[in-house]
C-alpha cells in the first residue's frame, strides 16, 4: 500500500559514513527538536523537501545491486510513521539491513504503539537528540555521547536495552 512521504533531499546511494557496508540514505524533512548544532538543519522546516511515494522509494532501493543497507535520518523519522513502516516492512522482506537516527529515546518508541511496531523492522536506532555540548568527533555513526547504537532485535529479545561499541 503506497503512501506519500515528505523528504528533505533525493536520495543518497553508496554512502559508507551513514553504518556500516555500503548503504543507501533517506532523509525525512521535518523536526521539531531544533537542535543546537544540529548538522542538517534544511530537514527541521515540515513543510520543506518535497513529497515522494512509499512505493517508489522501495522500488528503488529494492533495486540497488551491492546494497549492504539502508539508513533513515532526518529531521526526525517517527514523525512520519504510516510511511516509516510502509518502508522498513517492504525493506526488510527483502534482508537489508535497516538503521534509523532519531532524536526520541529507545524506551520513548518502545512504549508508542506504532514506535514499537516499527522497530520490530529495524536493525539498529541511533537514538537521542544532537547535544552540542557533548559532541564528540571520535564518536562512529553519531554525533555525540548521548546517542546511542541500540541493536534494536537483540534489545527486543532481551527485554532491555542492547547497546552497540563504537
Amino acid at each position: 500500500m503506497s503512501n506519500t512521504v515528505r523528504l528533505a533531499d533525493v536520495i543518497l546511494h553508496d554512502s559508507i559514513t551513514d553504518g556500516p557496508g555500503l548503504r543507501s540514505v533517506i532523509w525525512f524533512q521535518g523536526c521539531e527538536r531544533n537542535c543546537v548544532g544540529c548538522h542538517n538543519l534544511k530537514t527541521q522546516d515540515p513543510t520543506g523537501g518535497f513529497l515522494s511515494d512509499t512505493d517508489v522509494i522501495i522500488d528503488e532501493l529494492i533495486n540497488r545491486k551491492m546494497l549492504s543497507g539502508v539508513t533513515i535520518s532526518g529531521g526526525e523519522p517517527f514523525n512520519q510513521k504510516e510511511a516509516l513502516l510502509a518502508i522498513v516492512k517492504e525493506l526488510k522482506k527483502t534482508g537489508i539491513s535497516i538503521w534509523v537516527y532519531s532524536g526520541y529515546q529507545y524506551t520513548e518508541l518502545m512504549n508508542d504503539s506504532a514506535g514499537h511496531l516499527i522497530l520490530s523492522y529495524i536493525d539498529v536506532l541511533v537514538d537521542g537528540p544532537f547535544i552540542l555540548g557533548l559532541r564528540d568527533l571520535r564518536l562512529r555513526f553519531r554525533g555525540s555521547s548521548n546517542q546511542r547504537l541500540i541493536d534494536v532485535q537483540a534489545s527486543r529479545m532481551a527485554d532491555k536495552e542492547t547497546i552497540l561499541p563504537d
